[in-house]
């Protein structure tokens, strides 16, 4: 608490100021986390001064708030590149990243606890914390942020992406080239030459306080593992994680994530369960699980279509997925590094296998090279009158993907 209070004060993210008339204050709070490290162990303790930006008024207290991250596909491309040209790979993370955000709003925040005034105030007037940097927890917080590191890597001689605008690429005079990709205060940098990615994080340690976490082997929740054969990306901790959640440690494995023959329905009121709020979570889960597991992604897409009334039999195909994964923990996807570069996709459609609304589902999956990139399993937004028209339109999605 006491560093996170003195990188407060060290950025002059606020001054204490009698609270004006007429304005709005919101709160603040303590956050606490223990931060693990890829092997379960302890990394350090972590406090977090959070505004409670739940009670700020729009267009009062902010405007925008969108910040983009990176795209999962882009991340796996990413790798996928680096592990082909073998790239150096070096890891950044920016402390206290949210803080280095310039405000435009006027915003005010209580004292927050456990912080002491300095200076003389009469008793009776109020004082409050007139905020100049975003503060985690802001509604715009994570915009701000990302405008201002944005401006810096633009100023070095980065060119943002249009596909995706949370990577950058520049070419230097000498002819060496580097990646950089940005997912909130995570950074990855990829270049050909060690030198260039130095150069780099000696210019953005000039403007913020960096932590080098050297090469990358825990981003986002994946494991990343290098060899000579490639980059390894699994969630071999996440999913252990989920397992111990949901008590299937010691389940039997079954071989498969989905009985295929199995046609799921809505359920009835009647059926619904009594906490669906269970199912969603552990839904919204495994969906992130799909980063690396690419053979859950159709159980996930059909359990998905049950949010809003899901039943016991949807819960037990939901935990059918989670005991097919106890049995292959480590599994994931490499990178590898022998490639030729080429695209290539496959695609392939049912024909009006939803009982529901007799739409089809779009299956498909690229390779850069000998590289698995990018896949997805999504019912049709129309229902199909053949199954060579269902067919097109998975060429189709295919296509765009591709592109």
């Amino acid at each position: 608490m006491s560093a996170e209070l003195k990188a407060l004060q060290d950025s002059e993210t606020w001054s204490i100021v009698p609270r004006p008339l007429n304005s709005h204050v919101i709160g603040c709070k303590w956050v606490y986390k223990v931060k693990l490290n890829a092997d379960g162990q302890i990394e350090r303790y972590k406090a977090r001064l959070v505004a409670k930006g739940y009670n700020q008024i729009a267009g009062f207290d902010y405007k925008e708030t969108f910040s983009p991250v990176s795209k999962q596909t882009t991340v796996r491309v990413f790798f996928a590149i680096t592990a082909a040209f073998n790239w150096h790979l070096t890891q950044l993370d920016v402390n206290n990243a949210f803080l280095n955000g310039d405000l435009k709003e006027e915003v005010y925040m209580d004292i927050p606890p456990g912080y002491e005034i300095q200076g003389e105030y009469p008793e009776n007037v109020k004082l409050v914390c007139k905020l100049h940097k975003s503060l985690y927890g802001l509604k715009q917080a994570s915009r701000e942020w990302n405008a201002k590191i944005k401006s810096f890597i633009i100023q070095y001689g980065f060119i943002q992406s249009n596909a995706d605008h949370s990577l950058f690429t520049m070419k230097t005079n000498n002819g060496e080239f580097i990646a950089l990709l940005l997912y909130v205060d995570d950074i990855v940098v990829g270049s050909s030459s060690k030198q260039a990615a130095d150069d780099v994080k000696l210019f953005l340690s000039s403007h913020f306080k960096l932590k080098d976490l050297g090469t990358v082997k825990y981003f986002l929740g994946l494991e990343i593992a290098r060899s000579p054969e490639g980059i390894s990306i699994s969630q071999r901790k996440y999913t252990l994680d989920l397992l111990e959640e949901h008590g299937l440690l010691g389940a039997k494995p079954v071989s498969t994530p989905i009985d295929y023959n199995q046609k799921l329905v809505k359920a009835q009121d009647e059926e619904k369960l009594i906490n669906s709020t269970n199912y969603r979570q552990l839904v919204g889960k495994l969906l992130y699980l799909t980063f690396s597991r690419l053979d859950i992604a159709y159980a996930v897409q059909v359990l998905s279509q049950f949010m809003d009334k899901p039943s016991l039999e949807h819960m037990n195909v939901a935990h059918r997925v989670l005991k097919y994964l106890k049995g292959s923990l480590g599994q994931g996807i490499l990178m590898k590094s022998e490639s030729n570069l080429m695209i290539v996709g496959y695609c392939d459609s049912d024909w009006a296998g939803c009982p529901n609304s007799r739409k089809s589902v779009t299956g498909y999956n690229m390779f850069i090279g000998n590289s698995l990139v990018t896949w997805k399993s999504k019912k049709q937004s129309v229902v199909s009158r053949s199954s060579a028209e269902a067919e097109y339109r998975a060429m189709a999605s295919t296509s765009c993907e591709i592109i």
